[in-house]
């Protein structure tokens, strides 16, 4: 009986040894965790207009991919603005695509937090689990616990230790971003979590600041020091004549999104999928941070429900590289828009004359905001050498942007307060603003210098 115990056993393992060496996987054998916990995600896209469609198509395509991966609706809390599938200018309305020729990514995406309810204060409230912080929205929080898997993405535009919101006066800081992830390693409200991040300087949230030993992995589209790139935009070859007024997809996310698309998420790693990202990304440095052990992950953690039979059929491999498409710095991706619209509207119309308005204001709000900028560092540091390297000068890898945010805050809202709104280009200039307070500029000077600066 032992001897045919032993024979059985020995019988099975060289079958399943051989399955693994073929590539050939049984159900058995797929990466499910062991430990019974449950996968959440939050997909949050920051932004709001017609001229930044790609970024709510990022996070709908996102969510299509987790419900294909079995995950239920309750257990997927997404953030968008909710103003592109029905706008006025979308050709297809009620549709929201991706890619050109992509397939409809906006049905069934669930409208947790839409329009004004897009905020910071709801955001940090739905991570911690916090339903008495929430103020509108469907009330949906996470609600995990210690075996659980979380993962995190988020899409729009970004600046040095700042990422955008479209309703906040305050966007989402660095270090409050930080702070909210420590809270909820201390609460134990999950077990590993995954945090994918698409924004210009996008590496400035986490370097010098995550620690590594939250039992979090994070990639972002950029490192702390350059832009992300917006793509699939209008003029580009196989962009549709009809959506030359936008951008589709961003290219960090367009890479990971349709990775998942293609390779089945129990046979490949969060380490395999951003070596194929950092290599299709190739206008700026895809970037992984905190505990990068948890790459050797299989995707299956975090976009395939433990409780599902997951039937999924994927494509063969394909062993030909995928098309890298042209890409343009998301900062610059909005002004396709606002020149198309231009270009569209009959001239001497009506419409002509308020979207040459529209171009003019956007253009002339660029250069007040660099010009202010140079100008108040100039009243600052008086030499004017001086006063250029400190909108420029970047700190060694490892170290944070700030060493006080709450200065970094400050010298925001002074700047607005009296020289008007930022807005998602001038957020560039957050590194500048940081730099000023590192070189111990009170708030005062920086008053006076934006009174003295804007008051024209």
């Amino acid at each position: 009986m032992a001897m045919h115990y032993l024979r059985v056993t020995l019988l099975a393992f060289t079958l399943a040894l051989s399955s693994i060496v073929e590539g050939r996987f049984t159900s058995e054998m797929l990466n499910y965790p062991s430990d019974g916990g449950t996968k959440w995600a939050v997909l949050i896209a920051g932004s709001l207009g017609y001229e930044n469609y790609r970024h709510q198509a990022d996070i709908c395509h996102a969510y299509q991919i987790m419900r294909k991966g079995g995950m239920k609706e309750e257990n997927i809390i997404v953030f968008m603005y909710d103003d592109i599938a029905y706008n006025e200018d979308n050709p297809k309305p009620g549709a929201i695509i991706n890619r050109p020729g992509g397939e409809n990514v906006y049905p069934h995406v669930p409208k947790d937090y839409t329009g004004k309810n897009v905020t910071t204060n709801n955001v940090f409230a739905v991570l911690l689990g916090n339903k008495k912080a929430l103020i509108g929205g469907s009330g949906k929080v996470l609600k995990s616990g210690p075996k659980d898997h979380v993962f995190l993405y988020y899409a729009d535009h970004g600046g040095p230790g700042l990422l955008a919101m479209p309703n906040s006066d305050e966007d989402i800081y660095a270090k409050d971003l930080i702070q909210v992830l420590k809270s909820m390693h201390a609460a134990k409200s999950y077990k590993t979590m995954a945090i994918y991040v698409e924004a210009c300087e996008s590496g400035s949230m986490f370097d010098g600041l995550l620690p590594k030993d939250l039992n979090i992995y994070v990639t972002t589209a950029s490192n702390p020091k350059e832009n992300s790139y917006a793509c699939y935009c209008g003029g580009d070859p196989g962009v549709p004549p009809e959506y030359n007024n936008t951008c589709l997809g961003d290219l960090y996310s367009i890479s990971w999104l349709e990775d998942s698309d293609k390779k089945d998420p129990r046979k490949e790693t969060l380490e395999q999928q951003y070596t194929a990202v950092k290599k299709r990304t190739n206008m700026s440095h895809v970037m992984q941070y905190g505990d990068v052990k948890l790459s050797t992950e299989f995707l299956s953690v975090y976009f395939i429900s433990n409780t599902s039979k997951h039937n999924q059929t994927y494509p063969p491999p394909n062993q030909s590289e995928p098309i890298i498409p042209h890409a343009i710095e998301q900062r610059e991706a909005d002004l396709i828009y606002f020149k198309e619209m231009v270009r569209r509207a009959p001239v001497g119309s009506t419409k002509r004359i308020e979207a040459e308005k529209r171009l003019d204001e956007v253009i002339s709000q660029r250069k007040h905001v660099d010009e202010s900028v140079q100008a108040i560092a100039n009243v600052l540091f008086e030499d004017v050498d001086a006063a250029h390297s400190y909108l420029t000068m970047v700190r060694p890898a490892g170290q944070p942007l700030v060493d006080d945010w709450d200065c970094l805050k400050t010298m925001v809202k002074i700047y607005e307060a009296h020289c008007g709104h930022l807005q998602s280009y001038g957020k560039k200039y957050m590194r500048a603003f940081a730099n000023f307070c590192n070189a111990g500029v009170h708030q005062e000077w920086m008053a006076q210098a934006s009174i003295q600066v804007c008051a024209k």
